[in-house]
This record gives C-alpha cells, sequence and structure tokens, in this order.
C-alpha cells in the first residue's frame, strides 16, 4: 500500500503539523495544558513523539522517507531540550531527549509491521473512499 492512494493526504499532513505545532507548545510554554492527571513526563515524552513519527509513517511509506522523519523528530526533540533551557521557564533534561528518541524509534520500528496502513485503512472502511 503506497500513500499515493490516501484520498484526504492534504489533511491528513494539516493533522500531523497541527501534531508538531502542538508539541513545541507543549514544550516550550511556562503552562503546558495538562489533564489533570498525574503521568510521568518521560512516559508524555514518548508517547507525544512516538504519536508523531506514528502519524507520520502513515503517510510517508518509503524507506527513505521514514528515515528522514525519524531524523527530523529525534533532532526536533534534542532542539526543544536547548530552547527550553535557554527560556529560563522550563529546563534541559538529557532524559527527555532519550524519552524523545524511544517515541520516535518505537513508531519507526513499528512501521514495518503494518502499522504504516492505519489511515489508508481508515479512508477504505470508515470514509467509504
Amino acid at each position: 500500500m503506497d500513500n499515493h492512494y490516501l484520498k484526504y493526504k492534504n489533511l491528513w499532513l494539516f493533522i500531523g503539523y497541527v501534531l508538531i505545532a502542538f508539541v513545541v507548545y507543549q514544550t516550550l510554554t511556562a503552562h503546558p495544558v495538562s489533564a489533570g492527571v498525574e503521568i510521568s513526563d518521560k512516559f508524555l515524552h514518548t508517547v507525544g513523539y512516538f504519536v508523531m513519527m506514528g502519524w507520520f509513517v502513515q503517510i510517508y511509506h518509503s524507506k527513505r522517507q521514514k528515515f528522514y522523519w525519524a531524523v527530523f523528530f529525534i533532532a526536533m526533540g534534542i532542539t526543544m531540550e536547548f530552547l527550553q533551557d535557554l527560556s529560563g521557564v522550563r529546563f534541559y533534561e538529557v532524559n527527555d531527549m532519550l524519552a524523545n528518541g524511544l517515541g520516535v524509534l518505537l513508531a519507526w520500528g513499528l512501521s514495518a509491521t503494518g502499522f504504516e496502513n492505519c489511515i489508508l485503512i481508515f479512508e477504505k472502511h470508515f470514509l467509504k473512499v
């Protein structure tokens, strides 16, 4: 299955860019949005980067494209930590970088299992395209 079969590719890309913007906002704001539930921030870092990488492997299926997105998200996770430290409001943590990278690698690895076809399957079965 290839991404050129995605009828709503522009919508899926828009949602992906909104996910990235949300993670950037959450990372750099002094008052991140909270669900009111105490959850390990390392878990949230892993989940956040897993969701972003997992989203984009739904859209871009080639090994090269997935590699580039993995590099982008790992670099983004590192950059966000340095920017947090520069802000003076939040602080740099190596463990956050590692959690971000773990989320990227988990989604990248899972993409080899057919996970990368979830949006395509959703379009075909639920949107009837």
